[in-house]
């Protein structure tokens, strides 16, 4: 048991495309920036020959992680620095690599929350599916380097849950790498009955930038060009060249404003994407930073269709590398429906009438309206299917980590932490106990 409620806890969310941190009962994260880092790998390159590395040096993170060298935070990933290449810890839904999960963690209680986390107890967010394995990894490092006084970890579905207010509900979480449809009973995820696909909003950014580059369209990356005013209001652009520039920091930075035009003018479409209803389409501008403006027509349903018809992928150019896992893939109304059947009786009802969606992802315009209506029209008669997602956008993409925020601050969650002193005493595997 930890009484330690006068520190307020922290509480991180670390997801497949955003790391969200902040004091629990605050209404949003402090802490928001991308959950992927640049590696400069120190024995193919010194990075004092840099000439950009001086004035990036008052905002970025740098750890020393046995040869490499990572960079953390938008800031110093907005930075182009020669041979960097851009890494993430997670892959669907697992942790692949501990030292940069630590270099993240590091960054965001030392550099955004300005905190010393041995005066805090910290709240971490989960995968529903999360191993046995990756818990007790998580334990050891919290406890063992940033030595906590108290630790709990949270499924993200139960903490979406928590965020709407309902004990019990269907929670669909769509965010960049994935998307998790899982059911919560009384405040406990049904593990039998969670389901996996590998598309989220990456693969959807993916799919708009090589249907844009089949069109003739290429996004040029921020730092490829600058832009000179040589008349009042009128701009000229020059292009930069950078040939050790990586191709993974090249699409990162692409990703990033093709990711812009998918939030600006995509919607889910009413009713099953059709190549030729959507051909004539009035076209939409959009205006890259390199002020070149592009018009974007039937992709603007076509690409947000595919999170209910996987198989759309194959149709689009240069995705036959996705294209085969597309194939074997369902659509977030089949998912939906197949979660439900897996779970009891005596509580598909209710789940029916509280779908929770969250994510990045599912701030996309009209995905609830577009769920609910395929779900009236394949669930059972009796059943009265309501899909629910907060009007705001910003508790929409947060909602894990407000649900976080609610529940560790609670007078009656106290007694729920893992201790040190329990660490110390039973060791990491105690975690599965203190929080099933």
């Amino acid at each position: 048991m930890y009484g330690g409620d006068e520190v307020s806890a922290i509480v991180v969310d670390l997801g497949s495309h955003t790391c969200k941190g902040g004091y629990a009962g605050e209404d949003a994260p402090k802490a928001v920036f991308p959950s992927v880092v640049g590696s400069i790998d120190q024995m193919d390159v010194d990075d004092s020959d840099n000439p950009e590395k001086n004035s990036a040096s008052v905002t970025e993170t740098k750890n020393v992680k046995g040869k490499r060298k990572l960079y953390v935070g938008s800031q110093a990933l907005g930075f182009r620095r020669d041979h960097m290449e851009v890494l993430s810890p997670i892959k669907d839904g697992v942790v692949v690599d501990w030292d940069i999960v630590d270099s993240i963690w590091d960054h965001t209680f030392r550099d955004c929350l300005l905190i010393d986390p041995k005066e805090h107890p910290m709240l971490l967010a989960e995968p529903s599916s999360n191993s046995q394995q990756q818990r007790e990894k998580t334990a050891e490092l919290m406890f063992e380097k940033y030595k906590v006084p108290a630790l709990f970890l949270a499924k993200n579905a139960v903490l979406t849950s928590f965020a709407s207010g309902r004990a019990t509900s269907l929670v669909v979480d769509s965010g960049g790498g994935s998307t998790i449809v899982a059911p919560v009973h009384d405040g406990y995820v049904l593990q039998k009955a969670v389901l996996f696909s590998p598309i989220g909003g990456e693969l959807l950014t993916d799919c708009l930038m090589k249907s844009l580059e089949s069109k003739g369209l290429t996004i040029k990356p921020r730092y490829a060009f600058k832009r000179k005013e040589i008349r009042p209001g009128e701009f000229q652009t020059v292009d930069l060249d950078f040939p050790n520039t990586t191709e993974s920091y090249k699409l990162f930075s692409q990703r990033v404003i093709a990711s812009d035009i998918k939030e600006s003018v995509c919607r889910a479409p009413d009713t099953p994407y059709d190549e030729s209803a959507y051909a004539n389409i009035p076209m939409t501008p959009y205006e890259l930073p390199d002020g070149q403006t592009i018009e974007i027509g039937a992709d603007r349903f076509k690409i947000p269709d595919v999170l209910f018809n996987p198989s759309l992928v194959q149709t689009i150019p240069g995705m036959e590398s996705s294209a085969e896992i597309a194939a074997s893939v369902r659509g977030l109304p089949q998912m939906v429906l197949e979660s439900i059947n897996r779970c009891d009786v005596d509580i598909r009802r209710e789940l029916f009438s509280s779908i929770l969606l969250s994510g990045g992802t599912a701030s996309m315009q009209q995905l609830k309206e577009r769920l609910e209506k395929d779900l009236l029209e394949e669930s059972p008669q009796a059943a009265r299917v309501k899909v629910l997602a907060s009007g705001n956008a910003t508790e929409r993409r947060f909602s894990v980590w407000i649900g976080g925020s609610i529940l560790a601050s609670l007078g009656s969650f106290q007694q729920m932490w893992f201790s040190k002193s329990e660490y110390e005493e039973h060791g990491a595997s105690y975690i599965q106990r203190k929080c099933p």
